[in-house]
């Protein structure tokens, strides 16, 4: 039997994927050829619209490659649409509390539970029937709670935010997290450097697993897959297919004696 995504992750194993922005039908089938596990879709920074989404989703998951989404706020009623879709893995952005976490966690895996009964469930300890929480299990079965820790205030509270039941995974977003330390993408710097690993370290203590999301070089996934993380997040369709393109018009360009064109263009954060 092949393991789903979030199997994969509960026995330890590296999952490989890569954040999307295109909704051309034609690359879901291109990307089955790389070995994907997983495509990481933003609707924080990008703009997709909930049918296009939905499609995305779809397509990929009929191509056995599972569509974790990026949700533009901590709503856990927007985590309950985006799986409607067809997403199988949640992404909140910027999580600094509790009670955020268990309201995303409320939103992934109590589907379709709401309101105040759903309240008693998360914040109450209320006990819930059997035969009820079989099948909230069962719904949810295949579904992955994924937090974006990127700021100081998540750093200082990460133990408590790790320890929220339901909780699968941690998302480092490097870009914003470098902006809270006040060393805006200084990736290199001992400062950051320290804060990333403390997250590493932590969430895999608790039991969890983490990935950071990178657009620059490969090595960077490997330097951090050796500190503990399991989940790559390999840059995105826009910097491959610009980065790959610039190489190979210089390659051409300085062949020919042609003047070879400077990158002054602002990165695309993700």
């Amino acid at each position: 039997m092949t393991l789903n995504l979030l199997q994969k992750l509960q026995n330890g194993q590296n999952v490989y994927g890569t954040c999307f922005t295109s909704t051309s039908p034609m690359w879901p089938a291109a990307l089955k050829k790389v070995g994907l596990d997983f495509v990481f879709i933003d609707t924080e920074h990008i703009p997709l619209d909930r049918g296009e989404l939905a499609k995305m989703c779809q397509i990929f998951r009929a191509l056995d490659i599972t569509p974790i989404v990026r949700i533009p706020s901590p709503d856990p009623f927007l985590a309950c649409q985006v799986i409607d879709g067809g997403a199988l893995g949640v992404v909140a952005p910027y999580l600094e509390s509790v009670t955020q976490i268990r309201e995303l966690v409320g939103g992934v895996k109590y589907r379709p539970l709401k309101g105040e009964v759903l309240h008693q469930y998360l914040h109450e300890g209320a006990e819930m029937p059997a035969e009820l929480a079989q099948y909230i299990a069962n719904h949810n079965a295949a579904n992955i709670c994924i937090a974006n820790i990127e700021s100081v205030p998540a750093l200082e509270r990460l133990d408590d935010l790790l320890s929220v039941k339901g909780l699968d995974a941690v998302f480092i977003g490097p870009h914003d997290l470098s902006v809270s330390l006040g060393l805006p993408e200084q990736y290199d710097h001992p400062v950051f450097e320290e804060a990333v690993r403390t997250i590493i370290h932590k969430t895999r203590a608790h039991g969890l697993s983490i990935g950071i999301h990178f657009s620059l070089e490969p090595e960077r996934q490997i330097k951090w897959i050796n500190e503990g993380a399991n989940i790559v997040v390999h840059s995105f369709d826009i910097a491959l297919f610009t980065q790959r393109l610039r190489h190979d018009l210089s390659v051409i360009k300085q062949a020919v004696g042609d003047a070879v064109q400077s990158d002054t263009s602002p990165n695309l954060v993700i």
